[in-house]
């Protein structure tokens, strides 16, 4: 579900991967430690701008428009996603000390991705899911899904090559992403075990509005900083 072009006068980053342009938006620029942002399926990361940029002001902010998203070009797979994502890390890291990478629903997969992948210093998942085939194959038991599905999005899968420290926040109400997906992921995650967060009155496209979402994102931000100035 792709998102249009917004119009806003936050900086912007074009990025070419593999005849892709790939539009981020920018935020806080300047800061030594950096923040990726990969968004949900039909979310326009530029809603998030004020927010964010407000909540994590020590950080400059990448907000990740998919390919097919928000002016970024040609269409979005899951093998395009995955491969922009890594370009658009590899390019931030080479400008700050320490990149956290944070996804909310699909975009959790391609947080996964990328931890799998590279050195992360911190992963925040909001709502995420084990994968999209068994969250499909849930909804739609009577289905041949695994045959149906393309794109699969198997974030278990990744969990063995994660070291990062890892978030991850759900709301207790979540009916897209039920909580059992999450903790799916989450119990997969043996290298570094993830702390886990259910939000009660939380759904799955409200969980940001509630002060304990952003408080306990910081609060992660905060932790590790206070353990790496040790070093």
């Amino acid at each position: 579900m792709p998102t249009p072009v917004y119009s806003h006068n936050y900086e912007e980053l074009s990025l070419l991967n593999e005849d892709v342009t790939v539009q981020i938006i920018v935020l806080n620029q300047g800061n030594d430690e950096a923040l990726i942002y990969f968004g949900g399926n039909a979310e326009p990361v530029i809603a998030n701008a004020q927010d964010f940029s407000s909540a994590f002001g020590n950080k400059t902010i990448y907000l990740v428009n998919y390919r097919g998203y928000g002016g970024s070009s040609s269409k979005p797979t899951q093998a395009g996603l995955f491969s922009d994502a890594l370009a658009v890390f590899d390019k931030v890291k080479t400008q700050h000390s320490q990149v956290a990478i944070m996804g909310r629903s699909l975009g959790t997969g391609v947080a996964m991705y990328v931890a799998a992948n590279r050195v992360v210093d911190q992963l925040v998942l909001i709502s995420p899911y084990d994968s999209i085939l068994a969250v499909a194959q849930n909804s739609f038991p009577i289905y041949p899904v695994s045959l149906l599905l393309k794109d699969k999005y198997d974030s278990v899968a990744l969990a063995k090559h994660v070291n990062s420290q890892v978030l991850i926040i759900v709301g207790a109400q979540d009916k897209l992403i039920p909580n059992k997906h999450s903790q799916t992921l989450a119990s997969a995650l043996a290298l570094e075990p993830a702390r886990l967060i259910v939000i009660q009155a939380a759904g799955h496209n409200n969980i940001s509005q509630f002060p304990i979402f952003y408080q306990s994102i910081s609060t992660f931000f905060d932790e590790y900083k206070r353990q790496t100035s040790h070093y």
